[in-house]
Order: C-alpha cells, then structure tokens, then sequence
C-alpha cells in the first residue's frame, strides 16, 4: 500500500536526516532541483525533534542511514553503487556502511534452524555456536556437522526481518514517486527503477536459498581458480531462512597486521584481488559484487577466501565484450574506439558525434594516464566518465554501473593490501587475454554457430512467427484505454507534495 500512510515514514526519515546534518548533504550531492529540496525540507525541519539522534563520530548520511535501520542501511549500500545518482563523492562515503547490528538470541536461531530443516539442532549438529557475527539481515554461527564433525557455518535469518523490510520498501516507492512528480529531471535516473533494483536485491538476501544457488554456482565457476577459495553450501542443511556452508578458517583482510604477521606476501593479494574480481566478470559473467575487506579472509595457505553471496553481479555476453573494448581502449588510450563502442552498443543516441564524444573520453583519460602508473585511480575515472556519459544522454545501466562500482571496491581493497599497485598492469593482462578469446574471428565464429543452433531449433515455428509478424505490421493497433496508469499511482503523492509546498508558503508569510 503506497498511500499516504507512508508520509509519516518519510516525516521520521527526514527529521533524523535534519538532526543528524545529512539533509543538507545528501540534497546537494544528488543536485536536487528547488521544489524537491523545499519538500525535503518540509518533511524533516519542523520534525527534526523526533529524529533519531545516531552516531555522531559517522560522516552525516552514514550516521542518518545506521540511525534508521537495517532497511535504510542496506539501501545505503545499494546507493553506493549509483554515483550517477548520489554522486561519486557521496557513493564513496556508503560504500564504507558498517552492515552491523547487535545479534539475536542464540535460542531464537536455533528455533529458526529446527522450523525450517525439519530436525532437532542437536540432530543435525553435534554443537551450535553463540553469533560469531550478526548484521542487519542474518547472523553466522559455528557448528559441527553431526554426520561427519565437518565444522560448517550456520547462517540464519534475523526473525521478523521479511516484514520490516517490506514497510521500509513501500514507504522507498513513496517517495520515489513523489521525487519524480516534483523533479522530472529526475526521470532520466528512474527513481523508481533505482527502489525496484533495491527491491530484488534484498529479495536475494531474504531467500537463503537464492544466496546457497548462488554460492554454489559461483564455487563451481572457480574451482580451477589458483589461489581463491569459495566455501561450498550444503543443500540438505539450507532452506529460505537457513543457509549451510563449508567454514573456512583465515585472517580477515582488513587485518594487516595479522596478514604480516603469518608471512603472507601483501603485493600478491593486491593484484590477485583485482586479477581475479575482472577474471570471474569477464569470463564467467558472475561476480562477488560485495567484495569489500569484510568478506574477503587469507586462508593459511595464503589463498584468499570469498564470504557472502548475497549480492552477486551478473553480465550477460555481449555486456562482458563492450565492458572489456571500453577498459581496453583506455589502457591502449584509444579514445576512438572506446566512443565507437559506447555507440555501437546503444549506451550513447546515435545523433550524438562520435569524435566529439572521443574528444570528451580523451579528456578524462589524459590527466590520469598522465599520473604515475601507481596513483592512477579508477574511481577518478569512472567519476569523470559518468560526467561525461550524462552529458552525452547515456541512460543508467544497473548491471554496468554495479559492475563498475564493485571495481573501485576492488581497487581500494588492492591499494589496502599495495599502496603502490600498478592497476591497469595487473587488469591488462586479465582483460587482454579476454579480448583475444571473445573479440574477433574466433568469437564471430562462435556467434555464427550460436545463431545456426538457435534457428535450427525454431525453425519449425519461424513460418508462424514471420507470418504472425506480418500480419501485425498490417492491422492497426487498437485504441488505447482511456487514462494514465502513471496518474493513479502519483496521485497521493503530489497530494503530499501539494500539502508540503503550501506550508512552506504558510511559513513565508510569518
């Protein structure tokens, strides 16, 4: 129900932005037009007593979004990967979002295990930990598995999780919908596109057995991997609010400390990292989209270990191809065939000129190529790229801004490990040898025989398909329904809108 009730929420929403100093910030990072920030404003500064107070030691969004809840930082997180729509300065500050939360009571997640696997705890586990680590959505604990003592990890559900982020998310589309009724510049971001992202995102992390199907998928994909390690789920022990998984045993990556300490060598984590992140992108289509320092361990072999699948990036093929030509063309700087690409895939209209458009890419890439090969940033680059790509009228790609956002995550854990790593020496030769395989004569062959293979299999139904096709081309479409859905499901919201301008106006004139 995303009716009016929900301006309550945003009310609360904004007068914890107020109290805590995000307000101001966040408006100006997203460049929020006049009537958009007079709303915001409204629903939060009168209000702003009922706020939540927060952290006051966090920057302001990140203290406003961890006041308000496991929703809200989720979301924040989420944010990080759209600088087109906070701006990269603002998506720098989310991405370091702490997912922590107090734990639940290890009674309450066993109960949680014996309803969803259908068996005593002590049946299946010969012992079951306290937390080992909880966060908004789910807590892990150890346990020993009864059939073989293997040590596994139990990651369970935090209880009424479901319902709480169902409200938050209603209350998400709400406000999405009144800022494109007072913003229609805003379109161009879809709003509401961002919240249904948001939306399946979260669905994955809410169904255990989307993540155990994507652990599982993403072990098999880099098993012949040297050097990384993803443990393996159990099926038998995982269900929608229960997942199983091999425990694996390493030192945190943040840990620096303890990584010199048991002589592991810091430069060759930094460049696997990244080698391995553009290796799981470009040849498998499925990547760790989450993979900051707190998912990511050093086994005692040095390998390095992945942890929660959660969130999981997928590109299709030909995705992967113009992803692959665009970091080709700048570590060759052939700013030319980087524009030809962005044209040749539809990321830029096709009335726009492709030399100006090259001209633009070579003056983001000149100034940092320019750089010392170890101070070259790609978060500097992808930053001046959105600048340029939204002046061109290049339209928001999720799954290539997520792919791209989880990059500059990947750097920064890489420089953490090698302060100064080289980053297009160790993409180049990852991405170089991708483009041998896919780009050119042998991929046009592989593309020729995918083609053969699906035609051959319509082909029994392509003289349907033509003729349905023709017909279609030759009767006129009927007549549209009387109304504009779009009109009902903004109705309340310029309603709140409305209210909201006309106290402000009230306030003038006092």
């Amino acid at each position: 129900m995303r009716g009016p009730h929900n301006i309550w929420r945003l009310i609360r929403t904004g007068a914890t932005f107020e109290r805590t100093g995000a307000m101001g910030v966040a408006l100006e990072a997203m460049d929020a037009p006049r009537p958009l920030r007079v709303a915001a404003r409204v629903l939060g500064w009168p209000f702003k007593w009922l706020g939540h107070k927060g952290d006051p030691a966090q920057p302001p969004v990140t203290r406003a979004l961890t006041a308000l809840g496991p929703a809200y930082i989720k979301f924040g997180q989420i944010l990080s990967t759209r600088p087109d729509v906070v701006g990269p300065e603002l998506a720098q500050q989310l991405m370091v979002l702490q997912d922590k939360l107090p734990p639940f009571p290890r009674a309450d997640a066993m109960r949680v295990v014996e309803a969803e696997l259908g068996q005593p705890v002590e049946a299946m586990f010969s012992d079951f930990s306290e937390p080992v680590a909880a966060a908004s959505i789910a807590q892990v604990h150890k346990a020993k598995r009864v059939e073989d003592g293997r040590e596994v990890a139990v990651k369970v559900l935090r209880p009424g999780i479901e319902r709480a982020f169902s409200r938050d998310i209603d209350a998400f589309y709400f406000a999405a919908s009144m800022i494109e009724a007072l913003s229609p510049a805003s379109r161009r971001l879809r709003p509401r596109d961002v919240i249904a992202h948001f939306e399946g995102v979260v669905a994955g992390e809410l169904d255990m057995r989307l993540e155990t199907s994507a652990a599982s998928e993403f072990a098999e994909n880099t098993e012949g991997d040297e050097g990384f390690i993803v443990p393996r789920p159990f099926w038998p022990l995982s269900a929608r609010h229960v997942m199983t998984l091999e425990w694996a045993e390493g030192i945190p990556l943040n840990d620096l400390a303890a990584i010199d300490a048991a002589g592991h060598d810091r430069v060759a984590l930094g460049e696997r990292v990244l080698s391995l992140f553009l290796r799981h992108a470009l040849r498998d289509g499925l990547f760790h989209a989450d993979m900051h320092q707190g998912n990511l361990k050093v086994a005692p072999g040095g390998e390095i270990i992945a942890l929660d699948f959660g969130i999981m990036g997928r590109i299709d093929e030909y995705t992967r191809r113009v992803y692959a030509e665009i970091l080709m063309g700048f570590i060759r700087k052939d700013y030319k065939r980087v524009a030809e690409v962005h044209f040749e895939a539809g990321y830029v209209p096709a009335d726009r000129d492709v030399d100006e458009f090259a001209r633009a890419l070579r003056a983001v890439g000149e100034p940092i190529f320019g750089m010392d090969a170890t101070h070259i940033s790609m978060a500097r680059l992808l930053s001046y790229l959105f600048e340029v790509t939204e002046r061109f009228g290049m339209e928001t790609r999720t799954e290539l801004i997520l792919l791209q956002r989880t990059m500059v995550v990947v750097e920064g854990v890489a420089r953490s490990l090698h302060p100064n790593i080289n980053i297009w020496q160790a993409a180049r030769p990852v991405v170089e040898d991708y483009v041998k395989r896919n780009v050119g004569p042998a991929a046009l062959l592989h593309d020729l025989k995918e083609t053969a293979r699906v035609a051959i299999r319509f082909g029994p139904r392509l003289p349907a398909l033509l003729e349905r096709a023709l017909i279609g081309q030759a009767t006129p479409p009927p007549p549209r329904p009387a109304g504009n859905p779009l009109w009902r499901r903004l109705t309340w919201a310029a309603l709140g809108a409305a209210t909201a301008l006309a106290v402000v106006a009230l306030l003038d004139g006092f």
